[in-house]
């Protein structure tokens, strides 16, 4: 059974991994687990608060097959938690790390995007992260960017960006095809 740790912080986009979470567990049957920092109980940006099933500080790489870091507004400020030793953990062990909107910025701070095709919110969001050196490798884009295990997205990629996570799983053809199309069909052209 694939696991997925899902860390979800104070004030974190309601939006940006609903879809992934659903589908991942209700269609392929994921193990999820949501981790905060310390563990401690988080309010969503629209008020929705979740209890952790673990402390984000806690995840390590063997228990899992992937990372997946949700947006927010804290990610922008000092009260942002380091998991860069986290985020090591499972680049080292070859396991998916995936980020969106905010939470680019930890992946941006860790150093995981200085050799890899990534994206963001905006060129000059992710360039403001110290220690961030990945300017040639980012792509400007509204969807996600896959490079290997690690999947980064603008906040407004929530479709693209479950996409490319199980893709990088080794999930794909034809029914995922569907599912983006399905969930992604209002931002399509109407036929004429």
């Amino acid at each position: 059974m694939t696991r997925l740790a899902i860390v979800l912080t104070d004030g974190f986009a309601d939006w940006e991994v609903g879809l992934l979470t659903a589908s991942a567990r209700t269609h392929f049957g994921f193990d999820m687990v949501i981790a905060t920092p310390l563990g401690e109980e988080v309010r969503s940006m629209g008020g929705m608060r979740v209890v952790a099933d673990t402390a984000a500080e806690n995840l390590h790489a063997s228990a899992f097959d992937g990372l997946v870091l949700c947006g927010g507004t804290i990610w922008e400020t000092e009260k942002a938690p380091d998991l860069k030793p986290v985020i090591d953990d499972f680049s080292a062990h070859g396991k998916l790390v995936a980020g969106i909107c905010g939470a680019t910025l930890a992946l941006a701070r860790a150093g995981v995007l200085n050799a890899t095709h990534h994206t963001s919110n905006a060129a000059d969001f992710i360039a403001a992260a110290p220690g961030y050196a990945g300017h040639s490798r980012y792509k400007d884009t509204p969807q996600a960017v896959r490079d290997g295990k690690l999947v980064t997205a603008p906040g407004s990629a929530p479709m693209t960006f479950a996409a490319e996570i199980y893709r990088a799983l080794g999930y794909g053809g034809d029914e995922l095809d569907q599912y983006v199309l399905m969930f992604g069909a209002e931002h399509q052209p109407k036929a004429a």
